[in-house]
């Protein structure tokens, strides 16, 4: 999992504007395997200029034939996930002057503990769905594996509107552990 999938999931629980989830690690708990999924996709949309057209009594199509507008995708997943993630917040310039670290570990511990979110935790994708529980303590126990896994999505730069960029981190798994915290961030 990545970073930027991990804090999304965690954003999913638990968003606020004035906080900022910040992924320390993700511990990897069971053994990596990878299987292939292929699905067929619509390439077409219908124009709105088209949809503007009908709407003003004009002719037309309103229809897309999935026979003459269909493609296959390819995608090589990760299977049976388990991960626990340890992540931290910080409280950003959005924050009232009533918010505070205690008010929001609290509110994001109990809507761990209920199973409560915003909206359907994800690994990434909506195609993806996870589910979560709060880890009840004690040793993690990781695959005992190590590795590099590469150059790795770290999460998007937002910074600038007109010009969204990737950051990218070089990923290494340490007897199951991938640390985020502190690593350098490639542009």
């Amino acid at each position: 999992m990545t970073p930027s999938a991990a804090r999304g999931l965690i954003e999913a629980i638990y968003w606020h504007p004035g906080l900022r989830w910040h992924i320390d690690r993700i511990h990897v708990l069971n053994p990596i395997a990878f299987t292939n999924i292929r699905r067929n996709e619509v390439k077409d949309k219908i124009r709105s200029s088209n949809v503007c057209s009908v709407m003003t009594g004009g002719d037309k199509p309103l229809a897309i034939y999935a026979g003459e507008s269909i493609q296959q995708r390819a995608s090589m997943v990760l299977t049976h996930v388990r991960y626990v993630i340890d992540a931290h917040f910080t409280l950003t310039d959005r924050a009232n002057s009533s918010d505070n670290a205690g008010k929001f570990i609290d509110i994001a511990r109990r809507r761990v503990e209920r199973g409560q979110c915003y909206h359907q935790p994800c690994f990434g994708c909506r195609e993806f769905p996870a589910q979560f529980r709060a880890w009840p303590g004690g040793p993690v126990p990781a695959i005992p594996e190590s590795r590099s896994l590469g150059l790795m999505l770290y999460d998007m730069d937002y910074s600038n509107p007109r010009d969204i960029q990737p950051m990218f981190f070089m990923a290494r798994l340490e007897n199951g552990v991938l640390e985020v915290a502190g690593k350098e961030v490639l542009r």
